[in-house]
């Protein structure tokens, strides 16, 4: 029997390439985005949803349910990054952060439930290094990241007695869309996007910033019950070492 996967946020570079991944790896895959997205390889069925929206998700899964009765990972990759000082984002950017960071982790858990427990499936939440170390102007961020790193340890913990494994992806700076937004920031000091991105990768351990590649793999591997069977409620940091450094250094 072929496993299955549904991976929210597919239509951008850490979820498009998590999603050639599984694909190519034999996996019946699910990519849902909220926007239109490119053709997917064969393997792969897309579905338009915003899982910040209960409504959306409640629909999701039922259409999905007709489909299959087990589904072996879930990945909530789906994100949204305003680049703004917290003292002037208003209310509702605020929220749209959290609703998309970190509450669509709760509603696709909550209603995957019964399909993952069929599985002994996983769910691997996609957070970032900015849960430990963040940057100026990316609070909502840096604090829905945080809040997914704290959701994964506790579903971890509620859902074992399922055999459900939970467990969190942090990347790093990875060569996406989402960094080069953050990259045009304002204060982001000199030159060109690119140059930009060529400074940041030069100041890693590894002296490059990721590719979306790179994250799918870590994520296949804690999604793999095969692979990482022993292993819930971790995080897993892929940054090129940029948080095993010290500042001051």
């Amino acid at each position: 029997m072929k496993r299955c996967a549904l991976i929210t946020g597919a239509a951008g570079g850490i979820g498009r390439a998590t999603t050639e991944l599984f694909a190519a790896e034999g996996w019946d895959t699910i990519a849902v985005d909220r926007r239109a997205a490119e053709p997917f390889p064969a393997g792969v069925t897309s579905r338009r949803a915003d899982v910040a929206v209960p409504e959306d998700v409640e629909a999701l899964f039922t259409w999905l349910q007709e489909r299959i009765d087990r589904l072996d990972a879930l990945v909530n990759n789906a994100a949204i990054q305003i680049c703004k000082p917290m003292v002037e984002m208003p209310v509702e950017e605020w929220d749209a952060v959290m609703n998309s960071n970190l509450r669509s982790a709760y509603l696709t858990a909550r209603r995957g439930h019964r399909l993952l427990q069929a599985a002994s499936g996983a769910i691997v939440n996609v957070s970032s290094v900015h849960a430990v170390a963040t940057s100026r102007d990316i609070a909502a961020y840096a604090a829905s990241k945080g809040g997914l790193v704290a959701l994964t340890r506790a579903m971890a913990l509620e859902l074992a007695a399922d055999s459900i494994r939970v467990n969190a992806v942090l990347p790093g700076a990875v060569d996406t869309p989402m960094l080069h937004a953050g990259l045009a920031r304002d204060h982001v000091a000199g030159g060109t996007v690119q140059e930009r991105m060529s400074d940041l990768g030069k100041r890693t351990v590894m002296g490059r910033v990721g590719r979306p590649e790179e994250i799918a793999q870590a994520i296949l591997f804690l999604a793999d019950g095969q692979r990482s069977s022993f292993v819930t409620g971790q995080t897993l940091i892929v940054d090129g070492g940029a948080t095993a450094r010290l500042s001051t250094e």
